[in-house]
């Protein structure tokens, strides 16, 4: 084969090339800023509408109508709120809220405050997407990982619940907008993100050690992989852990999912491990309660109550996460690990130096 010399002036193959590869290449560029342009990002702020309570130990909600016909995708959250403002902050997502005002009180045994109502978080539908405590850091999802909310989603609303400890900052007329901006995108996104809320009831005796623990079984048909975890105590709490547990036999496999002092930041922290969960599987959590009170302490929704909470942030390939939300016991003295389990995992109640260092919040 050989090249002829041709009468009209087309270039040469090497330039030929040059110019159809530059070519593709612009139209690459062009294709990949429209997917950019098309997976850009919006940030939405849920905040309290300068609100003022009056009295300590309160909790005031505050909703979110989501465009029903419009599905969004949530990745990441950014705390707008300090610990000396607000206790804690959760993020509940519900198929209809608790009330149609713009705040209510809505704590479990919520003080009333006049010309503000009364209800529950939600009025169906609960489930916790996202909480925030001793000023944490924005929360950013992995990549391809979003809460489904909006359109035809089980998430219809979104109700923001600020606990306000202490009141002493608005005694000068002083308000507030604690709160959350969510960050999102209408661009479907391929994992669906969930979050399993484990607690428990109970109490803790005077002047004693105690173990607040829960369990539950994984009964739906999907493949489940925690990428986060987050512990929540009040002042009593010294170490919380949450495992993944397998019958082998005769005894119990016990794989760490997360572990942590609940006094430090309460943010999401990375998982221990890359573990699934499957129909099936046990997930196990124990709090551990130091007491030096002379009184009973119970579980409760005030600083002078406890709280013994595990959280696990988690992915699956499904279009919707877990039915399952919650994985509550009684808690001490009604409900053990003893009664269901044969073996327990080595330095369950032991936080090493390991766990004393935040991890940093990006997965």
């Amino acid at each position: 084969m050989t090249r002829e010399a041709s009468h009209s002036p087309s270039p040469p193959v090497d330039v030929e090339m040059a110019r159809q590869a530059g070519v593709c290449a612009a139209l690459l560029v062009g294709v990949l800023a429209s997917l950019a342009a098309a997976e850009s990002y919006e940030k939405f702020p849920l905040l309290m509408p300068n609100v003022r309570p009056e009295k300590a130990e309160t909790y005031f909600c505050t909703p979110i109508r989501i465009d029903p016909t419009q599905e969004y995708y949530v990745t990441a959250f950014e705390p707008n709120a300090t610990m000396d403002t607000a206790h804690h902050m959760l993020l509940y997502g519900c198929e209809t809220p608790g009330s149609d005002d713009e705040v209510w009180n809505c704590g479990e045994m919520a003080l009333s405050q006049p010309g503000i109502a009364t209800a529950s978080v939600c009025g169906s539908g609960s489930q916790v997407i996202y909480a925030w405590a001793r000023d944490a850091p924005k929360l950013v999802l992995p990549e391809g990982v979003a809460f489904r909310v909006g359109g035809k989603s089980s998430i219809q609303y979104l109700v923001l619940q600020v606990h306000y400890a202490s009141v002493e900052r608005f005694k000068d007329g002083s308000t507030d907008d604690s709160g959350v901006f969510l960050y999102y995108t209408e661009t479907p996104q391929p994992k669906a993100a969930g979050v399993l809320l484990m607690g428990t009831g109970g109490r803790i005796n005077p002047n004693s050690v105690e173990y607040m623990e829960t369990a539950c079984t994984i009964q739906e048909d999907k493949v489940i992989h925690p990428f986060a975890f987050r512990t929540h105590t009040h002042a009593l709490g010294r170490v919380v852990s949450g495992y993944k547990v397998t019958r082998k036999g005769f005894s119990d496999e016990w794989e760490l999912i997360g572990k942590k002092d609940p006094q430090l930041p309460q943010m999401f922290y990375p998982v221990a491990s890359d573990l699934t969960l499957t129909k099936g599987d046990t997930v196990a959590a124990r709090c551990t309660m130091e007491s030096n009170r002379d009184r009973t302490t119970r579980v409760g929704p005030y600083n002078k109550d406890e709280m013994c909470n595990f959280y696990i942030m988690y992915w699956t390939a499904s279009r919707s996460p877990l039915d399952q939300k919650y994985c509550f016991t009684s808690g001490p003295p009604l409900y053990r690990w003893s009664q269901e389990f044969r073996s327990f995992p080595e330095g369950e109640s032991i936080v090493g130096p390991m766990h004393r260092v935040p991890y940093h919040h990006r997965y």
